[in-house]
Formats: C-alpha cells, structure tokens, sequence
C-alpha cells in the first residue's frame, strides 16, 4: 500500500482511520477538504482544487481521504488501494452529531483554519440521502478498480480487517 484512498459516507470515520494508517504505513496524509475550503468555509475554486490534487496524486506515496467524487478519477487511477467505509448511515449519521458536539466552534484536525464545526440542516440532508444519490455515483466511480477495492460495511469489519494486516 503506497497510493491510498480512504473514501465513504461523511461521518464514516475517514479522517480518524487516515490519521492513524498514514504514520503506520509511512505516507503522506492529504485531506481533500483541506484542498476543498479555504479558512472562513470559503470553497477552493475547482480549477485550484484540481492543481492542487494533480501535485498531490503525481508524488510516489500518499494517503488520500475524502470523497469529492468530480476528482475521484485520477485518484482512483493512481491507487493501487482504495479503503470503502460503506458504514451504514445511521451510523454515520450518529457520528456526525457526535461530532458537532466535540468539536463545536473549532476546526477539526482535517480541516483549514477557521472553518469551525457546526450545524449544517444542508449538510445532514445530504447524508441522509448518501444511499439515493452520492453513493450510486460513488460506486459507478470505482467499480472498473474493483480489483483495488477493499470494501468495509462496519465498524467490525473494519477492527477485523486491521487486525489482519497489523494495522491497529
């Protein structure tokens, strides 16, 4: 594993498994939303995000999470793993909450400056509706990498999986 993705539903616990496989594994870590925002929750314009992740994906080693499914492609075709968190929702969704309450008015590890944790009702409906709408396009992103692809479906399987392979 030297190209990684970590990609799932938001609330997955992508940033948290990043954070604790890149230093195992020795890897550059690279929050796409670090790329994606600017400080004040301002977005990076999509021709900067872009360069931004070219200079990113064109280095040897890196650890990459985070969805962003309009830059999905290169990443997918220069991963040789791709980590799915394909938590269930309500899982994600209680995460999330949880969430906004730990880090309530300060920005998370994962995140620019100034862009502190907050209530988003936009934010929650689009998870809510993760199953209907950015998961069939996520699954379309890399099913032809399916060879790649190392599918998690719980919290579980995950423990499981890096008990297997010495990483946790």
């Amino acid at each position: 594993m030297r190209r990684v993705l970590v990609i799932g539903p938001c609330g997955s616990g992508k940033s948290t498994l990043a954070r604790e496989l890149a230093p195992r594994l020795g890897l550059p870590l690279v929050h796409m939303d670090q790329l994606g925002w600017q400080p004040g929750w301002v977005e990076t314009e999509k021709t900067e995000l872009h360069a931004r992740l070219a200079d990113a994906v064109a280095q040897d080693a890196w650890l990459i999470e985070g969805n962003y499914g309009s830059t999905l492609a290169p990443r997918l075709a220069r991963a040789d793993t791709v980590i799915y968190l394909d938590f269930p929702i309500r899982l994600c969704l209680w995460r999330l909450i949880r969430r906004i309450f730990t880090h309530r008015g300060q920005s998370r590890p994962d995140m620019p400056e100034d862009c502190p944790e907050r209530f988003d009702l936009a934010f929650f409906w689009y998870v809510m509706n993760w199953n209907s709408g950015p998961r069939v396009r996520t699954e379309a992103h890399i099913a032809p990498y399916a060879d790649k692809v190392i599918r998690l479906r719980h919290p579980r399987t995950l423990a499981l999986w890096r008990e297997r392979n010495n990483l946790g």
